[in-house]
């Protein structure tokens, strides 16, 4: 909030702004480290056998208790008493953060590698978690985020062993990557809101409200896709050192340490993709391809996908055949019935699901029932709308985000595909999804074998399975990424598979780079570009420049965390392969290798 162009009284509204942000959470994390406590707690007494950690329990139940009965912030609070009211934040946060800094050195050892492993996946996620939500006030991020990430960084290198120094390497990456997003966002956050309010002050002098929405509605896509990139950053990071160990340790018992780790960045990356699909349905970049689709094609891809799945649970998942065609996009509809399916799943528990069609004139329902727990009349209203999730207070990260259905609304909109619901408590569920049908070709695709639960395809011999071939992969490579710990983490993992890699921070190093190895008779057969370099440096442009060496041109492929619509598309007019933060190891080396196959084809 020092910042010298804003004056007193914008520096105060923006600061109320923030205060609210950050009290409209507040309460669900104090009972999210509630549980953490007893969690933890409930770990170290009865599997560790550690009864010292019953005091530490009570003292995070009191200071929890303590912040719970606090005055909380509301809307009613004056302006002027906002500066009062951050500090008070920054002082709890301090508060909490440095009683929580102990819990590690009760669970870190070198005897325990799978609870040490655990609790360190635990931490630097709910911190990660917290630290995003205390991204309006800075004093409170860095309160909250040094003493808790540093008892675990601290525990780590006391008990140090060679997987607890990496972890405590990562750690402090992790501290390190996270505040410099979190002062970022709060600069980007605080700009924002100083413009809204000097648009607000315009509208209000010269009456140009539907410019200045205009503008507000800008800045909130370019500080979206913005924070997506900077959030995908050091996840990527991560997940490149997370991959190298577990390559490392491949044949080591410790490998099982580093799937687990892999698994919370997967996780954390799927959440990612998800909200992404709610702010590009928002901002209306994504354009229905409307087609003559065959609805059996659609439901033998939900059978195979969700199947097993109910079986696992104990569940009926009954699919039926229907032999109707509809007009509609069938990525799209795909999505709207595989996100009531996986909702239905989630919410019964004995009985199963049943996807049937229906023909009704020039209409066709598809319904998706369970016998799931059901929704309460008052609830109907909510149920679309983003992170609201019945019985869930908690949070439980295993029954999703919450955004499934929200989503599905949105595409209902976009698609012109009118969604219904109807419920009974303790009785089901049912969805039903209405759109126009279509009249089937001569020659149908797909044939449903009556009275079973397999699928055929009509007058065509199954294709025979193509056996497993791991890829082709350059000898040499030349990365090009403006952040060293991705520069590091990126050379690490290629490393581990016997990639030769020069890693290189600006398009000029790499072009030195280029013609030594063209000196040397060691070219390199690939390039490896980050999208956004330091400086407003583009990683596509300076790909297509270099690429062209001594009549030869080098394969390229970029990697990027963006989600701007314009830039995306600018890269897909381009034609360069590209992957997105945070990218899967097994994904990465087989796009290398299709990406070298390419090149090769093209000039044979």
């Amino acid at each position: 909030m020092n910042n010298p162009a804003i004056d007193t009284s914008s520096s105060q509204r923006v600061l109320r702004e923030h205060l609210a942000s950050v009290y409209a959470s507040r309460k669900v994390g104090v009972w999210a480290h509630l549980g953490f406590t007893f969690l933890g707690g409930a770990l170290g007494y009865f599997h560790l056998k550690l009864p010292t950690v019953l005091p530490l329990v009570a003292m995070l139940v009191c200071v929890d208790l303590y912040v719970l009965s606090t005055p909380r912030w509301h809307p009613g609070v004056p302006v002027a008493d906002s500066p009062r009211w951050a500090r008070r934040h920054m002082l709890q946060m301090i508060l909490t953060g440095v009683a929580t800094a102990p819990v590690p050195w009760f669970f870190i050892s070198t005897h325990d590698p799978e609870v040490t492993a655990l609790m360190a996946i635990l931490i630097m996620v709910g911190s990660g978690l917290a630290m995003q939500a205390l991204w309006p006030m800075k004093a409170s991020l860095f309160g909250y985020g040094i003493p808790m990430m540093g008892g675990l960084i601290g525990a780590l290198i006391w008990h140090s062993d060679g997987v607890n120094l990496f972890l405590a390497a990562i750690g402090i990456a992790y501290l390190v990557l996270a505040l410099r997003r979190g002062v970022r966002q709060n600069k980007q956050l605080t700009d924002a809101l100083v413009l809204r309010f000097e648009n607000e002050s315009l509208v209000s002098r010269l009456g140009e409200q539907i410019a200045a929405t205009e503008r507000a509605s800008e800045e909130k896509t370019r500080f979206l896709a913005t924070a997506s990139h900077d959030l995908r950053q050091p996840l990527h990071a991560i997940a490149l050192f997370g991959a190298a160990l577990q390559n490392e340790l491949h044949d080591r018992p410790e490998r099982k340490n580093a799937e687990r780790l892999m698994r919370a960045v997967n996780a954390l990356g799927n959440s990612l993709d998800t909200m992404l699909d709610v702010s590009r349905l928002d901002a209306g970049v994504i354009t229905p391809d409307v087609r003559l689709i065959p609805l059996d094609a659609l439901l033998v891809s939900l059978n195979h996908v969700f199947l097993a799945r109910a079986e696992q649970a104990g569940l009926q998942l009954r699919v039926q055949a229907s032999g109707v065609w509809v007009r509609s996009d069938p990525q799209l509809l795909q999505r709207m019935l595989s996100n009531l399916v996986d909702n239905a799943l989630k919410y019964t528990v004995r009985g199963g699901v049943i996807v049937r069609v229906r023909t009704r004139g020039e209409n066709v329902w598809i319904e998706v029932r369970d016998t799931g727990i059901g929704i309460a009349p008052e609830q109907l209203g909510r149920i679309f709308e983003e992170f609201y999730q019945i019985g869930n207070s908690g949070r439980d990260r295993s029954r999703g985000l919450g955004i499934g259905l929200s989503i599905v609304q949105r595409l209902s909109r976009l698609l012109d595909h009118p969604v219904q619901v109807q419920s009974r408590v303790d009785r089901g569920t049912r969805f039903r999804v209405q759109l126009p049908s279509a009249s089937a070709p001569a020659d149908m695709p797909f044939n449903w074998r009556p009275g079973t639960n397999t699928w055929r395809e009509h007058q065509r011999p199954a294709p025979m399975p193509t056996p497993a071939v791991s890829p082709a992969l350059p000898r040499r490579v030349l990365l090009i990424d403006d952040e060293a710990e991705i520069r590091q983490g990126m050379s690490e993992l290629l490393r581990s598979y016997a990639i030769d890699v020069e890693a290189v921070a600006d398009e000029a190093t790499a072009a030195t780079a280029l013609s030594q190895a063209d000196v040397d008779g060691r070219p390199f057969e690939l390039l490896l570009c980050d999208y956004r370099l330091a400086d407003g440096g583009s990683g596509l442009d300076a790909g297509l420049r270099l690429r062209w060496r001594g009549g030869r041109r080098i394969p390229l492929l970029l990697i990027t965390g963006e989600t701007a619509p314009d830039r995306l598309q600018r890269v897909r007019e381009s034609g360069v392969p590209v992957l997105f933060k945070p990218v899967d190891t097994e994904k990465l080396l087989q796009v290398i290798g299709m990406t070298l196959g390419a090149a090769v084809a093209g000039v044979s």
